[in-house]
C-alpha cells in the first residue's frame, strides 16, 4: 500500500485495500497465538504486490499465529502448507471437502477441479489467433489528468477485447471508471449526474450507441429482488400460471403471483418469506415468517399449480431444472440458457439478491446483457471482474466476454488475473508504480509485445505463463483457442515511454514457479 497518502479517506478505499491496512496493524502489533481468517486478500493486487502479501501472511505464520485464507489466487493457493478444496461444483452440487492436504494432495485428487488447474490437466487457452485492430476506428481519450494520471492519452480499439493493467494504484480505476466510463455514459446513455475527472477530448464515440458497466454491486436489496425478476423470466411465468385454467375461474391475474403487490403474497412478511427483527446496536437479524413459513404467498395462491407445481415450487427450483421444466416457453427457456452459459446453472430462481456472492451477482448481469437484443456497437466495461472467482468460473465468464466481441461490441476489463490478461486482443499497461510513481501508459500492444517490454511489470510475469501455455497441450478453450508461441518470437513492444523501472533487477521468482517448502501444517 506504498501509493497511498496518510489523509485518503477511508470511505475511499477499495476493500482489498481496507483489508490489508487492517492486516498492517496486525503485524504491527506482534501477537502470538492468534487464528486470523483473510477473504481473497489478494483482491486488486498486480503480481508483483502479491509476492508481497504472501511475504506478509507468512510472517504472521512465522510469529506463532495460524492463518485461514478462503482465496482464488494460484501463487496464495500454491504457497500454503495445507490447503481444503470444497466442492466438486457450486450451490447444490458442491459443500463436501472434495480434497485436503499439501499441494501435491490436491494435484494428485482426480476429483478436484482445483487440482486439475493447479497441475495443468486443465489449463485457460490463448487464442488461435487475436482479433487485430483497425486503425480507423479507435475509441481516443486525450489528456486525462485526474489523481495521478499524467497528461495520459488512452486509446482504445474498437471491436476488440481490451485488458487494462498496471500495478496497484496506477491509474486503471481513475482512467476508465471517472473518466472514460461517465464521458461514455453521458453521451451514449444520456446520464446526467455523471461527472468525469479532468480531461482535454474524447474521440470516437459516434462508433457506439451504448455504453454497460457491468460490476459485482448487488442485484438489488431486498429479500424480494432474486434472478427471476432481474432477467425477466418471472413475468412470462406470473403469466403462464395466470392462464391455467383454476386461476381464470378465480379471477387471478398475472399481479396475483407478484410477492411486490397485495393480493396474493403473504401480508404478515409483505412477500419477503422473512421477518426483520431489529436489534439495538447490533445488526438486523432475519428469522423466517411463521404465516407462510417462508413460501412468500397466502394459501390461496399457493393452490395455483402449472404442470404440477405451484409459484413458490417453481421459485425454488434450479436453473437447470427450471430450464427443462420450460424447455417448451421459448421466452422463459431462452432467458435461463444464457444463466447456464455464465455458469449459474446451480441458483435458485427465486434466491434472494442478498445470499448471492458479487461474482454471482455480476454473471447474473452478464446473461440479461446476452439475451438482449445485439447491435455490435456496445462499450462493456467491467473491473476486475474475476474477484471471487475460481479457475473455472474464470473459463466461463472469458466465453462471454468473447462471445461479446465476436458480436462486434468493445469489451474493456480491467485486471489483474493472467489468465484473463493472456487472452485479450489488446493491453494497455499503465505504471510504473503505484500513485505519484505512476499515471503513464507504459506499453500498448498484444500480450505477446507487452511481454518483450523492457519496462512493464506485468510483461515480465506474462512471459513466463505464455512460455508455460507454449508447453501444454491438455488445454480448455474459452472459445476456439490453442496455445501460441513464446512471446519472443512476436512484434516488439509498443513502449510508450522510457522509464525507470526495478522491471529488471533480481526480484524473487513468483511463488508458483518455486517449489514450496515442506513446512508442518498449522
Amino acid at each position: 500500500l506504498n501509493y497511498l497518502t496518510l489523509d485518503r479517506s477511508a470511505e475511499t478505499l477499495s476493500g482489498g485495500e481496507a483489508q490489508r491496512i487492517r492486516l498492517a496493524s496486525q503485524i504491527g502489533a506482534g501477537l502470538v497465538g492468534v487464528m486470523y481468517i483473510l477473504d481473497e486478500p489478494s483482491i486488486g493486487l498486480h503480481q508483483r504486490d502479491n509476492e508481497r502479501l504472501l511475504n506478509t501472511l507468512t510472517r504472521l505464520r512465522d510469529l506463532g499465529n495460524t492463518v485461514i485464507v478462503v482465496e482464488h489466487d494460484e501463487e496464495a493457493i500454491r504457497a500454503a502448507d495445507y490447503i481444503v478444496d470444497i466442492g466438486p461444483g457450486a450451490g447444490v452440487h458442491g459443500g463436501t471437502v472434495v480434497a485436503d492436504g499439501t499441494l501435491d494432495d490436491i494435484v494428485a485428487a482426480c476429483n478436484s477441479l482445483t487440482g486439475d488447474y493447479l497441475s495443468g490437466r486443465k489449463s485457460i487457452a490463448l487464442p488461435t489467433q487475436r482479433t487485430k485492430p483497425k486503425a480507423d476506428k479507435q475509441l481516443r481519450l486525450v489528456g486525462a489528468t485526474g489523481n495521478n494520471l499524467q497528461h495520459v492519452e488512452l486509446e482504445i480499439p474498437l471491436g476488440l477485447f481490451t485488458c487494462i493493467t498496471g500495478v496497484s494504484g496506477s491509474g486503471k480505476s481513475t482512467i476508465i471508471n471517472e473518466t472514460l466510463y461517465p464521458l461514455a455514459a453521458t453521451a451514449l446513455n444520456k446520464a446526467t449526474t455523471l461527472k468525469a475527472a479532468p480531461h482535454e477530448k474524447i474521440e470516437g464515440l459516434q462508433y457506439l450507441d451504448k455504453c454497460v458497466d457491468i460490476d459485482q454491486s448487488p442485484i438489488g436489496r431486498t429479500p424480494r429482488s432474486n434472478p427471476a425478476t432481474y432477467t425477466g423470466i418471472f413475468t412470462p411465468v406470473r403469466e403462464l400460471f395466470a392462464g391455467t385454467q383454476e386461476a381464470r375461474s378465480r379471477g387471478y391475474k398475472p399481479g396475483r403471483f407478484s410477492f411486490n403487490v397485495k393480493g396474493g403474497r403473504c401480508e404478515a412478511c409483505q412477500g419477503d418469506g422473512v421477518k426483520k427483527v431489529e436489534m439495538h446496536f447490533l445488526p438486523d437479524i432475519y428469522v423466517t415468517c411463521d404465516l407462510c413459513e417462508g413460501k412468500r404467498y397466502n394459501r390461496e395462491t399457493l393452490e395455483i399449480r402449472y404442470k404440477g407445481k405451484n409459484i413458490y415450487e417453481v421459485l425454488e427450483m434450479t436453473i437447470e431444472d427450471a430450464r427443462e421444466f420450460f424447455d417448451a416457453i421459448p421466452t422463459i427457456s431462452t432467458k435461463l440458457q444464457t444463466l447456464i452459459d455464465v455458469g449459474l446453472s446451480y441458483i435458485c430462481l427465486g434466491q434472494s439478491a442478498t445470499t448471492l456472492s458479487g461474482g454471482e451477482a455480476q454473471r447474473i448481469k452478464l446473461s440479461r446483457e446476452l439475451s438482449k437484443r445485439d447491435t455490435g456497437k456496445t462499450l462493456y466495461i467491467l473491473d476486475e471482474p474475476t474477484t471471487g472467482l475460481h479457475f473455472q468460473d474464470i473459463q466461463q465468464l472469458l466465453t462471454v466476454l468473447h462471445r461479446f466481441r465476436d458480436h462486434g461490441n468493445t469489451v474493456v476489463v480491467i485486471e489483474h488475473n493472467l489468465d484473463v490478461i493472456k487472452t485479450a486482443d489488446w493491453i494497455v499497461d499503465l505504471g510504473p508504480e503505484g500513485g505519484s510513481g505512476g499515471g503513464q501508459v507504459i506499453a500498448t500492444g498484444t500480450p505477446e509485445d507487452i511481454a518483450i517490454s523492457e519496462h512493464s511489470h506485468t510483461g515480465r510475469f506474462l512471459a513466463k505463463l505464455l512460455g508455460d501455455d507454449a508447453s501444454r497441450s491438455d488445454q480448455v478453450s474459452p472459445g476456439k483457442h490453442r496455445s501460441q508461441s513464446r512471446a519472443g518470437k512476436h512484434a516488439a513492444s509498443r513502449d510508450k515511454k522510457q522509464v525507470t523501472s526495478p522491471a529488471t533487477t533480481g526480484e524473487k521468482q513468483p511463488a508458483k514457479n518455486r517449489k514450496p517448502p515442506k513446512r508442518a501444517a498449522l
